[in-house]
C-alpha cells in the first residue's frame, strides 16, 4: 500500500468513526420514528464493518512486522480492499 492510498485509507477510516459515534449519539438522544432509525442502524452496520475491516489490515501489518531471528522481517500481504 503506498504512502498516499494509505493516507485516504486512514482519513476514510476516521471519517467512518466519527459519523459512526454521531449515529449512536443520534440514537441515544434523540427518538427517531422507526424508519429513520432503521436508516441510522444500516449505515451504522455498514460502517462498523469497514472500520473493523480496517482494523483488521492494521493488525496484520503489525503481525507482519514481528521480530524473526533477530530480525524484523517484513512481508506483503493483500488488504481487504484488494481481495
Amino acid at each position: 500500500m503506498t504512502k498516499k492510498s494509505a493516507k485516504n485509507t486512514e482519513k476514510k477510516f476516521e471519517k467512518s468513526l466519527k459519523r459512526l459515534e454521531e449515529i449512536v449519539n443520534d440514537m441515544e438522544s434523540a427518538d427517531p420514528d422507526l424508519d429513520k432509525a432503521l436508516q441510522l442502524f444500516t449505515e451504522g452496520i455498514e460502517l462498523v464493518r469497514f472500520c473493523s475491516s480496517q482494523l483488521s489490515d492494521a493488525k496484520k501489518q503489525v503481525e507482519i512486522l514481528i521480530k524473526e531471528d533477530g530480525e524484523i522481517k517484513k512481508e506483503k500481504f493483500e488488504t481487504a480492499d484488494k481481495r
